[in-house]
């Protein structure tokens, strides 16, 4: 198997630590391709300028975190800018003493593009952006040699600026949004890291008072509680209007706001959510796409779920005609289940590839034994209600450490007494099937 190293590492590092490795997705992608048709469907109409949301509904260990990476790994692939934060205690989408800020603030931090996937990634975006524009300004000018300090070439490249970001006034909070670029530019054109410390400081909601920003930056307003999101909508048409493709939202662990004790503040939080819904349908916000995941509580629950909330349940109720066979991918809730039997053997099937592939060694794993393995993992008592795929995965690397690393360690130990047999992919087939009646 040819596989770069950093992607290898990436997978086995994070499958072993029970996390969603953030590179070499496309390695070990199984059983999810009609998901990535329809994400790449729902991108391409949203580079086109609508906005669309998505819920990723699944018990936990489905793999909705695998959906959402695997969105921003196509993402970054069309050319989107990504984010992605989970909700906690103190991140929600309605809250005071900044716990709703904390979430844009979140997602400003893991802001990230192809080149920065780890995120950090929003002062490389406008260097780039200034970068290209001094490029623009060359070429169209006729700029033979110019130093970038001329003030010529700085007024023509603040003209060219202030097309872009006028754009933004007709935006709440583009007005401001539009003087902190000003801003970071000249801190940018005069090598005033401090003045592009505090723009980015701004552009992050990190500002605790207005007096503070407006001795820093001379701006009056910060993004608060009560107004990130209108920056969110400012922030997809920003750079929409510099070259990327739009902006693309993931935030996770929603039964974080399914937790929320207080019904009232419980019911804002949806009441943004619907707001957020109904901005994306009635194309009062462009560029965005955005994703929520959560378990069937938080969207089902009558009582303190998402359908607790009567405008929501009317709006995400599942299409009556689908079934488990025939979905319907295009509504706005796609249940996620966990792989079945069959999927899960042939992702172990590419990790043992990977695992040798990355330590540079040949496998002796056969297919009976990993169909052994499996067998022996879901026989286990309680597994039907409580083992997760990314469970047998921990367990099925961590069985690859031990017998790369001790050969005379009693394979029996990991895969059980295997019966000599011809393999093939029917039998294989067969013997889930009845792990499946089992």
């Amino acid at each position: 198997m040819k596989i770069k190293k950093r992607d290898s590492t990436a997978v086995l590092n994070s499958l072993s630590g029970g996390v969603v490795p953030a590179r070499g997705l496309h390695h070990i992608m199984v059983g999810r391709a009609e998901e990535a048709d329809q994400i790449l469907k729902d991108l391409e109409n949203v580079k086109k300028g609508s906005s669309i949301v998505k819920f990723f509904i699944g018990p936990f260990g489905s793999g909705k975190s695998f959906i959402q990476a695997l969105i921003q790994q196509i993402a970054f692939n069309e050319k989107f800018i990504v984010a992605k934060a989970d909700f906690s205690p103190e991140r929600r989408l309605y809250g005071s003493e900044g716990k709703a800020v904390a979430i844009y603030t979140e997602l400003m931090k893991n802001l990230a593009i192809a080149t920065k996937p780890e995120g950090n990634a929003l002062g490389t975006i406008l260097e780039k952006w200034i970068s290209d524009i001094q490029s623009k300004v060359v070429r169209e000018k006729e700029y033979g040699s110019v130093e970038f300090d001329n003030p010529e070439f700085v007024k023509d490249v603040e003209k060219e600026i202030s097309l872009v970001v006028s754009q933004m006034d007709e935006l709440t909070g583009g007005y401001d949004f539009s003087r902190i670029l000003t801003a970071y530019f000249k801190g940018f054109i005069t090598d005033n890291s401090d003045i592009q410390r505090c723009a980015l400081r701004w552009l992050r909601g990190e500002y605790g008072t207005k007096t503070e920003a407006r001795v820093d930056l001379g701006v009056r307003d910060i993004i608060g509680d009560n107004n990130y999101y209108d920056y969110i909508k400012v922030m997809a048409k920003f750079v929409s209007q510099i070259g990327y493709a739009g902006l693309v939202i993931n935030l996770d662990e929603a039964i974080n706001l399914y937790k929320i004790t207080h019904p009232q503040t419980r019911e804002k939080n949806y009441e943004s959510i619907l707001k957020i819904y109904n901005d994306a349908l009635q194309g009062n916000v462009q560029g965005l796409y955005i994703t929520f995941g959560g378990t069937p509580e938080f969207l089902e629950d009558e009582r303190k779920g998402l359908f607790s909330y009567g405008a929501l349940k009317r709006r995400l109720e599942s299409n009556k005609f689908e079934t488990s066979e025939f979905r319907d991918l295009s509504q706005p809730v796609i249940k996620i289940t966990p792989l079945n039997h069959n999927d899960t053997f042939l992702l172990l099937s590419k990790l043992t590839e990977i695992h040798a592939a990355h330590y540079g060694y040949d496998s002796s794993v056969s297919k009976e034994e990993i169909a052994s393995f499996l067998k022996m993992e879901y026989s286990r008592p309680g597994a039907e209600e409580n083992l997760t795929v990314g469970d047998i995965i921990r367990n099925f690397l961590g069985a690859l450490s031990i017998l790369h690393q001790n050969q005379d360690y009693s394979r029996e130990k990991v895969f059980g007494k295997i019966e000599k047999e011809v393999v093939s992919s029917r039998n294989i087939s067969s013997r889930f099937a009845s792990m499946e009646d089992e």
